[in-house]
C-alpha cells in the first residue's frame, strides 16, 4: 500500500499581483514564475522531494521524508528572495488523489488564493518518521515511444508539440479517473504519474487507451521508494530496461 505526502503550493494574492499598481509585463511575469519554479525544484530536491509547476501560480509537490520544519524553512527562503509570498498544505493519503484533495481543502479554507490577509499559511500533517516504509510512493515515469523518430525528426517542431501533448492530456485525464493517479509533463516527452499501489495490468490499461484515444505510443518504467526521489529513480532504470529490451511495462 502506498501513503503518498503530497504538498499544496500556492502563491498568495498572485491575480492582485499581477496587476497592481498596474499591470506587470507578461514576460516579467514568466521570469518570476520559472525561477521560482527552479528555486524550488531545488529546495525540495535537496530533500528528496519532487516538485511539479501546474499552473505555476499553483504546484504541487511530492514531500515523503519532509517534515513541517523542512516545509518552513523552504517558504522561509522563498519569502526573503521574492516579491510574493507562498502558502503550504500537506496531506498524506493511499492515493495521490485523496492527499492532494485533502491539502486543497486545507488551504481553502485558510482563505482565498486571492484573499490579501492570507499569507505563509502552513498547515497539515507529515508523515512521522516511524511510519515511513519503502513502498510509501509509487513513481512511473512515461515517455513516448520512438518519438524522436516519428516526431521531432519528421514534423515541425509545433506540431510535435501538438502530439506529445495530446499523448500527455489523454495520459493525465485517463489516469485520474481511473487510477486514482496525478500525471504531470516534465519536458521532452516525458510524463511522470504519481500513483497508488498500480499493478502491471493497469499501466498497460492507460497505454491502451492513450494509443486508441490519440495514436500515441507510450511506454513506462515504475519505481516505489521511501521518497519521491527512491521511486523516481527506480522508474528512471526501469524505463531504461523498457528501451533495451521493447516491453512497454517495467516495474522495479
Amino acid at each position: 500500500m502506498t501513503n503518498t505526502q503530497v504538498t499544496h503550493i500556492q502563491i498568495d494574492n498572485y491575480g492582485p499581483w499581477t496587476v497592481t499598481p498596474e499591470p506587470r509585463r507578461e514576460v516579467d511575469l514568466q521570469t518570476l514564475q520559472s525561477r521560482l519554479y527552479a528555486d524550488l525544484a531545488q529546495l525540495f530536491g535537496n530533500r528528496d522531494g519532487y516538485i511539479f509547476f501546474s499552473r505555476f501560480d499553483n504546484m504541487i509537490a511530492v514531500t515523503n521524508g519532509l517534515d513541517e520544519e523542512a516545509h518552513a524553512l523552504i517558504q522561509e527562503s522563498v519569502g526573503n528572495r521574492y516579491p510574493v509570498t507562498m502558502s503550504l498544505s500537506v496531506a498524506t493519503g493511499t492515493t495521490p488523489v485523496s492527499a492532494l484533495g485533502t491539502a486543497t481543502e486545507q488551504l481553502q479554507e485558510a482563505g482565498s488564493a486571492q484573499d490579501k490577509g492570507r499569507r505563509e499559511v502552513l498547515r497539515g500533517q507529515t508523515i512521522d518518521e516511524q511510519f515511513q516504509t519503502e513502498t510509501d510512493v509509487q513513481l512511473a515515469h512515461f515517455d513516448v515511444d520512438d518519438a524522436t523518430e516519428k516526431y521531432t525528426d519528421e514534423l515541425n517542431e509545433f506540431d510535435t508539440f501538438i502530439q506529445i501533448e495530446q499523448g500527455y492530456a489523454s495520459l493525465m485525464k485517463y489516469m485520474r479517473e481511473a487510477h486514482d493517479s496525478l500525471s504531470f509533463f516534465v519536458g521532452g516527452d516525458n510524463v511522470i504519474a504519481v500513483c497508488p499501489d498500480l499493478d502491471e495490468a493497469a499501466y498497460e490499461d492507460a497505454i491502451s487507451h492513450v494509443r486508441e484515444a490519440v495514436d500515441v505510443e507510450l511506454k513506462v518504467g515504475v519505481g516505489r521508494g521511501r521518497t519521491a526521489s527512491d521511486a523516481g529513480m527506480d522508474a528512471k532504470h526501469a524505463l531504461e530496461t523498457c528501451r533495451a529490451t521493447g516491453d512497454a511495462v517495467t516495474i522495479e
